[in-house]
């Protein structure tokens, strides 16, 4: 079996190779079946938890990860990548949602995936690739720090008199204001989740952790009715089935204000797809199709607009899932978003029943996992990566996520470019 590598500049989706080879056999559909069940259990309380954290409701994360889920692995350039949605665009997709409406976000993830789609077909992939690895650690931190801070109400149940800010700092301050309002209920569900996860994790980690972890909390807070919100508190429940789909409202003057956060989702999307499927390239010894990804992403993220779902994206840690659990071709990413829709169709009642800070707690989890806490501190050894690790992260966390990475990419570019105007001895 080749690596991939001759055919890395085809626009030809992973499946089709993968068909075409004539050796994919009932062993094979075996092992992508089972790798599929074990992703689906360790999305359905994620997509949940991330929606919830982006300011939508629920389903909205269970459609991406379905629709969005599907064509990426149907039409990627990647064997393995399993797409949905990533606590990565949390932060974004909070403040769009925040500032646009629903409508707006919608329309801001279609666009997203005209330029995604733009960018493939113009063979442009490999641009994204030169992003310097300090930026990406910078605000891959940054996004880390920046989501934890989000939950800190949901987990602790805090009750705030207005709506919560949106820059860190303001809502420090806030949340610090209102933890006479904490609710110890609701805080022992939530750090009880995490506690347990990481427990799975270190003695258990092949058993489904976070979805344990959330039916527990679930059982608990109704069997003590524990005054804890759920989502059915909150939400109401969540739908039986897959929303119709339809183009969100299209006007020339939403489309001008939604562009600039059009552009941040798209930026973020390709630098997180790409490394998601450069992460599974390194796991497997194969080599993904870029461009092909992107054009991929970009459908996924269009039809996920579509049926109301939010930003679909490559996601690392499903991904690795699926690599570890034995997946053999990307039927494993299709069959997925297949159990999470029979998931949804059948268990939909029982979602109501689900702390928010146990939800909270999942992603507590999830930033702690994608803060790559010991490459951050090894960067911090050389002057130069720290500068452009510490732009990328500070201006993050204090500003957003594009202002922190097009500063980091400017630092770095500003030292490459010095560097060869004054080389150093020994260069």
């Amino acid at each position: 079996m080749t690596d991939g590598a001759a055919t890395a500049h085809l626009f030809r989706p992973k499946l089709v190779t993968v068909l075409s080879e004539g050796a994919y056999d009932r062993a094979a559909l075996r092992k992508d079946a089972l790798a599929a069940l074990t992703v689906a259990i360790v999305a359905l309380p994620l997509s949940m938890a991330i929606a919830v954290a982006s300011g939508v409701s629920p389903e909205r994360g269970l459609y991406t990860s379905i629709v969005g889920g599907f064509l990426v692995s149907a039409l990627g350039g990647s064997r393995f990548q399993i797409g949905g949605p990533a606590g990565a665009f949390i932060v974004l997709v909070a403040a769009t949602s925040a500032r646009f409406g629903l409508q707006g976000l919608l329309l801001t993830v279609l666009l997203s995936g005209l330029m995604l789609t733009a960018i493939g077909a113009s063979r442009l992939g490999g641009l994204i690739r030169h992003i310097p690895h300090a930026v990406t650690v910078g605000f891959t931190c940054g996004i880390a720090v920046t989501i934890s801070a989000s939950q800190i109400r949901d987990l602790s149940g805090l009750r705030l008199p207005g709506a919560e800010p949106g820059p860190l700092i303001p809502k420090l301050l806030a949340l610090g204001g209102a933890v006479s309002s904490l609710n110890p209920a609701a805080l022992a569900l939530g750090a009880g989740a995490a506690a347990l996860i990481f427990a799975f994790r270190r003695f258990r980690p092949t058993w489904p952790g976070m979805l344990i972890a959330v039916a527990a909390a679930s059982i608990l807070a109704a069997i003590l009715h524990l005054p804890a919100e759920t989502i059915g508190s909150r939400f109401g429940g969540i739908p039986h089935t897959l929303a119709s789909p339809h183009l969100p409202p299209l006007s020339a003057a939403l489309i001008l204000k939604v562009l600039p956060a059009a552009f941040s989702f798209t930026l973020l999307g390709g630098v997180e797809s790409l490394l998601s499927a450069k992460v599974a390239d390194g796991m497997t010894g194969r080599k993904h199709r870029s461009n092909m990804e992107l054009v991929a992403q970009g459908l996924a993220n269009i039809a996920s607009a579509l049926f109301g779902g939010i930003s679909v994206t490559g996601t690392i840690a499903r991904t690795a899932t699926n690599i570890r659990a034995g997946a053999r071709s990307p039927l494993s990413g299709i069959m997925h978003a297949g159990f999470l829709l029979i998931f949804m169709l059948v268990a939909a009642p029982l979602a109501r029943f689900i702390p928010l800070s146990a939800l909270a707690g999942v992603l507590v989890v999830v930033c702690w996992n994608m803060a790559e806490k010991a490459e951050f501190v090894r960067l911090l050894g050389n002057w130069r990566t720290a500068a452009v690790l510490l732009a990328t992260f500070g201006l993050t966390l204090v500003k957003d996520l594009t202002f922190g990475i097009v500063a980091g990419c400017l630092v770095a570019a500003a030292f490459a470019a010095a560097k060869r105007a004054v080389p150093e001895e020994g260069d």
